[in-house]
C-alpha cells in the first residue's frame, strides 16, 4: 500500500499530525534521522515521496560530495528534505558556508551544540533550523539562540548521543516546551502504539533511524542488516569518557571489536595529550574521523566485526527487513488504532 493514500476508517491521528506535519510541509511528521554512509539521496528520497521526512548525513563528507548529494537528492524527489550537519566533524564549517548558496529548506545541527551565530547563518540562507537536545539547559539554550524546531533525543538513541533517557526528557522537556516550539521525539521510538503516545503528550513528531536501516531501499551492506535482526537491545552499548582531559560525545552502537578499537584510540589520545604532542580540537577531530571510517566499513563494506554498528536500542524491537511504504503504512495503522483503544478507554 501506498502511504499517500493511507486512510483509516476512523482517523484520530491526522489532526494530531498537523502541527508537525505543517512545519515540515510533508505528509507525516515521521523523520529519518540522519545516519552517515546511510542516510544518502535513495533513501532520503524514498522516505520523502511516502510522505515522510528525510535529512541528508552531512558527516565528514568533501564539501563537494554533500553539494552533489543534495542536488542528486533534488533529482529523486519535489519534497521538502533537511542536510544533517555535525557541528564537531573537521568539515562542519566548510559545509555550513556551502550551504548559503544550496538554499536546502530546512538544516539540522546535530553532534554538539551549535554558537548562536551559526543558527543565524542557517537561518539567513532561508531554511528552518533544528537543534538536538540532550538535556533541559541545552533546549533553553537552542530555542533562545532561535531554533525553529527541537528533536528531543535520550540516549536510547544510535550514534551520537547525550546521557538522559527520553523518559525524562519528555518530563523536562517536552512538557515545558510543546506550546512553544514543535519537539520531536528521538531515541527509542520504533513502533506505531509508542508514536500515538508521544503525540498524545504533545510531540510534534517522531525520529525514527534504526527501523529505516531495516528497510529495502536502505542501501547498507546485508550483513549490517543482518547482525540488527539478531541484535538484542542490552546488545547496543555506549562509549564511556575515560578522561575530562578528552571529552568525547558518546556513541551508542552495537558491542563488537570496532568498539575495543575506540577505547584504545581514546587512551593512545590520552597518553599524546600529557605528552603534549596533540592539542585537545585535534585529538577530538580524530576520534570523529575514526567514527566516520568505522561506520563506512559496516555499512559500506560490511565487515561488521571491526567497523562501527551504529544502533539505538530500538534495535531490539527490530523483526524484519520491510519496504519503506509498508513500515509507514504500519506505523500508521497501528498509532491509530492505539488512539482509538484509548478513546474506548477513556469512555
Amino acid at each position: 500500500m501506498n502511504p499517500l493514500d493511507w486512510n483509516a476508517s476512523n482517523d484520530l491521528l491526522t489532526p494530531m499530525f498537523k502541527r508537525g506535519a505543517e512545519f515540515l510541509g510533508c505528509r507525516y511528521p515521521i523523520i529519518c534521522g540522519a545516519m552517515t554512509w546511510v542516510s544518502e539521496p535513495k533513501l532520503v528520497s524514498a522516505v520523502c515521496n511516502n510522505g515522510c521526512f528525510g535529512c541528508i548525513a552531512g558527516g565528514n563528507a568533501p564539501t563537494d560530495i554533500l553539494a552533489g548529494q543534495i542536488a542528486q537528492t533534488r533529482e529523486l524527489t519535489k519534497n521538502n528534505f533537511a542536510v544533517n550537519l555535525i557541528t564537531i566533524a573537521p568539515s562542519y564549517k566548510n559545509h555550513l558556508a556551502m550551504l548559503k548558496d544550496a538554499k536546502v529548506p530546512y538544516i539540522v545541527f546535530a553532534g554538539s551544540f551549535p554558537r548562536e551565530s551559526e543558527i543565524a547563518e542557517a537561518k539567513a540562507t532561508g531554511a528552518k533550523v533544528m537543534c538536538f537536545a540532550s538535556t533541559i539547559s541545552i533546549a533553553d539554550r537552542m530555542i533562545r539562540f532561535g531554533a525553529d524546531a527541537i528533536i528531543l533525543e535520550g540516549s536510547e538513541a544510535g550514534g551520537h548521543i547525550g546521557h538522559v533517557s527520553s523518559m525524562i526528557l519528555i518530563q523536562q522537556l517536552l512538557f515545558k516546551y510543546a506550546d512553544t516550539v514543535p519537539i520531536f521525539i528521538a531515541g527509542g521510538v520504533a513502533t506505531g502504539k509508542m508514536m500515538a503516545h508521544l503525540m498524545l503528550m504533545g510531540a510534534a513528531g517522531v525520529q525514527l533511524g534504526t527501523r529505516f536501516v531495516m528497510t529495502e531501499e536502505c542501501g547498507v551492506h546485508p550483513r549490517f542488516k543482518e547482525v540488527f535482526l539478531k541484535a538484542n537491545a542490552r546488545d547496543a552499548i555506549a562509549t564511556p569518557q575515560y578522561d575530562s582531559k578528552l571529552p568525547v560525545v558518546a556513541v551508542r552502537a552495537l558491542k563488537n571489536k570496532g568498539m575495543q578499537k575506540f577505547g584504545a584510540l581514546q587512551l593512545h589520545l590520552l597518553r599524546e595529550l600529557e605528552a603534549g604532542n596533540i592539542h585537545r580540537q585535534a585529538a577530538q577531530e580524530e576520534v570523529e574521523r575514526f567514527w566516520v571510517g568505522a561506520l563506512r566499513k559496516a555499512a559500506v563494506d560490511g565487515d561488521v566485526d571491526g567497523g562501527s554498528l551504529m544502533a539505538g536500542q530500538a534495535v531490539g524491537l527490530m523483526d524484519k527487513i520491510t519496504p519503506i511504504s509498508d513500515m509507514i503504512c504500519e506505523l500508521l495503522t497501528d498509532a491509530n488504532n492505539e488512539l482509538i483503544a484509548v478513546k474506548n478507554r477513556l469512555a
